[in-house]
């Protein structure tokens, strides 16, 4: 993005109303979540009902939204469980099988190959989407339950899909409004009307305007949710936001040139953006996520590489995931905003 970082942006009005569609929606998250679940709970608890009592050989999370579920469900789920991204279903699938997919795009040609598939070869099959959909159309079949979103919005239609599963025994418990709470946390502190002075979001924007972010998180659902604010940071700004485990990001922190006290600070030179590790904080605490955070603080230390953090005070694994990815698209929204042409 061509231009420079005008952090007064942040508290203009008039700059601010030119994002307005951008944050509101953002702001609405939560709404979506909750109406989402909702408006499905009918079609959940027939689903439940009609499938209660079927145990599956293994679980497959069809489609490009796979990799959430996996994130949710590998640490809990009774039976093998694997995600499967692609429009093809694994060789082995079949009528002993439970394929779930989250299809929140109304017209999604892979996923409705996958799910057509799915239905060829007589697997139980439950999808998320829209009921008038592309996705919907290819799924109808004996043993088909559609759960029905509208929103387009990915989290919305996993908690849909997460709370049927733990309905029928196959992963943890997901509280829609848990998790709607915790974005709606997110949204009042983060709010365009709330000063620079107190909105981490806008704090963290200009933490990041001159720097090239490297974001870890070291739970699955929080390197997940790492994943998804780069690919934020990446659309707002146009530059390189890098996310991945520890010896993906150690490389670049090391290979950071040690800061010079003599540096000029107003120096603008894209070449000579510096790193900066925004860790997603998640509350994990097991010995591998810790013995991570340690070497890349030290590391970061080492090299005089800031660092920032993004916590989250959510309860449920899903809603601090919810929590930590919003507060990075608020950040990114940010970014976007103070960025002048």
């Amino acid at each position: 993005m061509a231009g420079y970082f005008d952090e007064s942006r942040l508290e203009d009005e008039r700059a601010l109303g030119g994002y307005d569609a951008l944050l509101r929606d953002l702001a609405e998250s939560g709404a979506r979540v909750r109406r989402e679940a909702v408006e499905a709970a009918e079609a959940t608890a027939e689903a439940w009902e009609r499938n209660r009592d079927v145990r599956p050989r293994a679980v497959i999370a069809a489609g490009p939204d796979s990799r959430l579920l996996r994130a949710v469900l590998e640490p809990w789920c009774p039976v093998p469980f694997v995600a499967w991204p692609g429009s093809q279903l694994p060789g082995w699938a079949g009528s002993l099988d439970l394929v779930v997919m989250l299809a929140p795009e109304r017209s999604d040609p892979a996923a409705a190959s996958a799910v057509a598939e799915a239905v060829r070869r007589g697997c139980q099959v439950v999808v998320a989407c829209a009921p008038d959909s592309m996705v919907a159309e290819h799924a109808a079949g004996r043993w088909t339950s559609i759960l029905p979103t509208r929103s387009g919005d990915q989290l919305a239609t996993a908690v849909v899909m997460l709370d049927y599963l733990h309905r029928v025994g196959l992963g943890p418990t997901t509280d829609a409004d848990e998790v709607a709470t915790a974005l709606d946390d997110v949204a009042i502190a983060c709010s365009p009307h709330r000063d620079l002075a107190v909105n981490p979001a806008k704090v963290l924007a200009i933490a990041l305007a001159d720097a090239n972010p490297l974001v870890w998180g070291g739970s699955v659902l929080a390197a997940r949710a790492a994943r998804r604010v780069a690919e934020s940071l990446r659309r707002a700004v146009g530059r390189g936001a890098l996310a991945g485990d520890a010896e993906h990001l150690l490389p670049v922190i090391e290979a950071a040139r040690p800061r010079d006290v003599f540096d000029d600070p107003f120096g603008d030179e894209p070449a000579d953006r510096r790193p900066v590790l925004l860790v997603l904080d998640d509350r994990a605490e097991d010995a591998v996520v810790r013995e991570q955070r340690g070497r890349l603080l030290t590391a970061a230390d080492s090299r005089g590489v800031r660092v920032e953090t993004v916590s989250t005070e959510a309860e449920s694994e899903v809603a601090r995931y919810a929590s930590l990815t919003l507060h990075g698209r608020y950040a990114a929204a940010y970014l976007q905003v103070g960025h002048t042409d």
